[in-house]
């Protein structure tokens, strides 16, 4: 099979729904100009026009208002946000509109936007453009709310995205954009809400989202050779989300991990702990733990983004905790003087 890298996935499934129905629309900032939104929306304008493909002024709480009505009028636009924190000024009309028309009409009315919201870190970025901010969305009723991982998934979540008759948030961590993994030709959809689990074991249960999936990968590798064996779940669905492979997991292992991109207060990983201790108390050996980012701005300065963000390094100190093991996942890794601010040489920042 072949391999694409995440934004040509989220690439070839634009030109993909835009071929199956001429009602999709692309639009938002920097959606057509030369870098095409992290590579994601290149070529796009050229093959469908710019009456599908288009920028936007700066006013993100117009352009989702217009994207409300028209999806009330047979439309299904996708929106682009260049970074999540730009979206907050739009928040009144996801909130108080778009995810509230199908249940204040009788379900007479559907609003099938897709929002893409990218976020992640990396040299210059502070607390206004490297905000993970999921869990704002999964706490509002008639959202669903979308983090991809791989390449595979990207594609396959945002063609269900595209055409999902209910408003959904696409979140993507722009530290994914150059990953690769096998991807099939043409259309294919991954249900919204199932959850894919990428490792068997009797261990521990690891349950981790979009970015941090990656460095839970990492940290495996590294278990595994001081025979250290874990379920890991990327529930790839925030909301809704998949409990039933979460549930049965952590009846099998006894212990739970979660990892978040966000702060750990009002979080989706402690929204997973309480489900889980409400659900499977009996089954547990151990505290249920989670990995998560400080209640804190996100910093700009390498001095202190070195120590804020977590790592495999952290998910292996944590996980040998919680087994009771006498592992240092810092001298486990060698990241071979690679900047702790970017994840591989091919990483170009700030946008």
């Amino acid at each position: 099979m072949r391999k694409l890298k995440f934004s040509q996935a989220i690439n070839e499934a634009f030109e993909i729904a835009m071929q199956i129905n001429p009602n999709v629309i692309c639009y938002g900032l920097g959606v057509d100009d030369p870098k095409g939104v992290f590579g994601t929306t290149l070529g796009l304008k050229e093959k469908f026009g710019k009456d599908r493909v288009f920028d936007t002024p700066a006013s993100e709480n117009a352009m989702t208002g217009i994207a409300i009505g028209a999806s009330l009028n047979g439309i299904r636009p996708v929106m682009t946000h260049q970074r999540l924190d730009f979206s907050l000024l739009s928040m009144d009309q996801i909130i108080n509109n778009a995810a509230k028309f199908h249940f204040m009409f009788g379900g007479q009315h559907t609003v099938p936007i897709t929002i893409r919201m990218i976020t992640g870190r990396g040299w210059g970025q502070g607390p206004t453009h490297s905000q993970n901010l999921q869990s704002i969305f999964a706490h509002i009723p008639g959202l669903k709310v979308v983090m991809p991982t791989t390449a595979y998934d990207a594609k396959g979540l945002l063609l269900s995205s595209i055409f999902d008759d209910n408003p959904v948030i696409f979140i993507e961590h722009r530290w994914l954009h150059n990953l690769e993994s096998d991807v099939p030709e043409g259309d294919y959809r991954i249900e919204i809400g199932k959850s894919k689990k990428i490792s068997d074991g009797f261990d521990l249960t690891i349950v981790s989202m979009s970015y941090m999936t990656v460095e839970a990968i990492h940290a495996l590798e590294i278990l595994k050779k001081s025979d250290i064996h874990c379920d890991l779940i990327d529930i790839r669905s925030v909301k809704p989300m998949d409990w039933t492979t979460i549930f049965h997991s952590v009846k099998k292992t006894g212990r739970l991990l979660t990892l978040d991109t966000g702060v750990g207060q009002g979080s989706v990983s402690s929204d997973i702990i309480a489900e889980v201790c409400h659900n499977c108390w009996s089954s547990l050996k151990a505290q249920p733990e989670r990995l998560s980012l400080p209640d804190m701005p996100t910093p700009t300065s390498p001095s202190l983004t070195k120590h804020f963000y977590r790592r495999s390094e952290d998910i292996i100190n944590i996980v040998s905790k919680m087994l009771g093991k006498d592992l240092d996942g810092y001298a486990l890794i060698d990241r071979d003087g690679l900047p702790h601010d970017v994840p591989g040489d091919w990483f170009k920042g700030p946008f």
